[in-house]
C-alpha cells in the first residue's frame, strides 16, 4: 500500500514537472554544455565556491538546460552574493517561509483576484485554485507578510509564477526574496512608484543615446516609456512575452541583476526599430510595441539575448538616475516668473553641465578601475611568483638533506676504510 502511494506522488510529481515546463525553449542547450552546468551544480560545498565568472557568462550565454534551470538559477543567486562587497539589507520580518503560511494577509483579495490572470493559457496554472494557483497564492500571501511596505503588487504574480515553473514552492519564495532584496527589483514595487518614474526616465536617455532616430519618432507622438515599458519593468517581461524568452531574460537577471531589465528593453525597441517607424501614429506605435513585437519569432528573440549578453549600461543607468534627481530639484527651485522658454534653456545648460560632469567622473572611474585591475593582476602575479620560490626553496632544502645524508654515508664508509682524513674539515653548504 506504502509503495504504491509512494509511486503514485512520484508519477504525480513528474507529470507537474513535465507540465510545468511546457514552453518553447529559444536557445536549446547543447549536451556539452549541460555537461559543463552539471559538473558546477555537482561540486561539493558549492555555496561556497567563487567560480570563475567567465565560465558561468559563457555557459549562461550557451544556454540553460530547462530541466536544471531551477536549481541553476539558485546556484547563481549563491554566487551572485559570494560576489557582493555590499550587503543587501535584509527583510525586516526573519519569519520562516512554514510560519509566513500560517498567519493572515490584508492582501488576500487582491492576489486572489490576480490569480485567474496570471499565465491564464499555461497548463499549470489554468485550473481554478488547483495546485499552481494554490501554490502561487501561498507565496504571495508569505511575500506580502514578510515586506509590509510593498506588500502585494500588480506583476509580482508573474514573477513569483514563473520561479514557481521551475522549482517547489519553498525554493520559488526564497529566490522571488533574492530578486526582490539582493538583486535590486523591491524598489521599483514601493508604494511612491518613485523608482518606476526614475527607471522610465533612464531608459528614454538610453533609447536616445543609442537609436535617437527612433528617441525622436517616439517623442514627436509624445509616446514616452511609461506608455509601453511599465509592465516589462513590473513582471519582468512575463506578461506579453513567451515563457522561452522571459525564462532566458531570468538567466540574464540572476547572472548579472536588475540592469538586465534595461538592456533588454533597449535591445527588443532596437531590433523592431525599422517596424515601429514604419507606423506614425501614437495609437499603433503603442499598439505594435504591446501586442505585436511579444510575438515577433524565437530567433529574433535569441538574437535580442545575445546582444543583452555583450551590453554594459551601468554607469549610464547611475548618470541619469543623478540627472534625474537634479532636474527634479530645479524644477522645485526654478522661479515662477521664468516662462516656459526660459525654463527649458536653464533645463538644457543644467542638463550640459551634468553630463559633462557625468562624462569627467565616469573618466575618473574607469582610470581607477583599470588602476585597480592593475595592480590586483600584480598581486596575483606576486602571489604566483612566491608560490613558485617557495617550491624552489622547499625542494632546494629537500636536496640538501640528501647530499648531507650521502657525505655522512661516504665519510662513514671511509672511516671503516681508514680514510676518514681525506674528508676532514669539509662543510656541507
Amino acid at each position: 500500500q506504502e509503495k504504491r502511494k509512494e509511486k503514485m506522488a512520484s508519477e504525480s510529481d513528474l507529470q507537474n514537472r513535465r507540465l510545468k515546463l511546457d514552453y518553447e525553449e529559444i536557445t536549446p542547450c547543447l549536451k556539452e554544455v549541460t555537461l559543463v552546468w552539471e559538473k558546477m551544480l555537482g561540486t561539493p560545498g558549492r555555496s561556497k565556491v567563487k567560480f570563475d565568472l567567465d565560465t558561468i557568462h559563457a555557459a549562461v550565454t550557451q544556454g540553460v538546460p530547462r530541466q536544471h534551470r531551477g536549481e541553476i538559477w539558485k546556484f547563481l543567486s549563491e554566487q551572485y552574493l559570494l560576489r557582493q562587497t555590499v550587503p543587501s539589507r535584509p527583510p525586516s520580518n526573519s519569519s520562516p517561509y512554514k510560519e509566513l503560511l500560517k498567519q493572515l494577509t490584508s492582501q488576500q483579495h487582491a492576489i486572489l483576484i490576480d490569480l485567474g490572470r496570471t499565465f491564464p493559457t499555461h497548463p499549470y496554472f489554468q485550473a481554478q485554485l488547483g495546485a499552481g494557483q494554490l501554490s502561487l497564492y501561498n507565496i504571495l500571501k508569505a511575500y506580502s507578510l514578510l515586506d509590509p511596505e510593498v506588500g502585494y503588487c500588480q506583476g509580482l504574480s508573474f514573477i513569483a509564477g514563473v520561479l514557481l515553473l521551475h522549482m517547489g514552492e519553498e525554493d520559488a519564495f526564497n529566490m522571488l526574496k533574492f530578486l526582490m532584496f539582493d538583486a535590486g527589483l523591491r524598489k521599483q514595487y514601493r508604494p511612491d512608484m518613485i523608482i518606476l518614474q526614475i527607471q522610465m526616465y533612464q531608459l528614454s536617455r538610453l533609447l536616445h543615446d543609442y537609436h535617437r532616430d527612433l528617441h525622436s519618432h517616439l517623442e514627436q507622438q509624445e509616446i514616452g516609456p511609461s506608455l509601453y515599458a511599465t509592465p516589462w519593468f513590473l513582471t519582468l517581461f512575463a506578461s506579453h512575452f513567451p515563457l522561452g524568452f522571459v525564462a532566458r531574460v531570468f538567466d540574464m537577471l540572476f547572472l548579472q541583476g536588475s540592469e538586465v531589465i534595461f538592456k533588454v528593453a533597449l535591445s527588443l525597441l532596437g531590433s523592431h526599430k525599422p517596424l515601429i517607424l514604419q507606423h506614425d501614429s501614437l495609437e499603433s506605435i503603442v499598439d505594435f510595441i504591446k501586442t505585436t513585437l511579444p510575438n515577433l519569432g524565437l530567433v529574433q528573440m535569441e538574437k535580442t539575448i545575445n546582444q543583452v549578453c555583450e551590453m554594459d549600461v551601468s554607469k549610464q543607468l547611475q548618470a541619469y538616475e543623478v540627472e534625474y534627481h537634479v532636474l527634479q530639484d530645479e524644477l522645485l527651485d526654478t522661479p515662477p516668473t521664468l516662462n516656459q522658454q526660459q525654463r527649458a534653456a536653464q533645463l538644457e545648460r543644467t542638463n550640459q553641465s551634468l553630463r559633462q560632469q557625468n562624462l569627467d567622473l565616469l573618466e575618473e572611474l574607469q582610470v581607477s578601475q583599470a588602476q585597480v585591475c592593475s595592480l590586483e593582476s600584480r598581486v596575483e602575479a606576486l602571489a604566483k611568483s612566491e608560490g613558485r620560490l617557495k617550491e624552489q626553496v622547499s625542494s632546494l632544502e629537500e636536496e640538501k638533506l640528501k647530499l648531507v645524508g650521502t657525505i655522512t654515508q661516504l665519510k662513514n664508509l671511509l672511516t671503516s676504510m681508514g680514510l676518514s682524513s681525506s674528508l676532514d674539515g669539509q662543510t656541507v653548504t
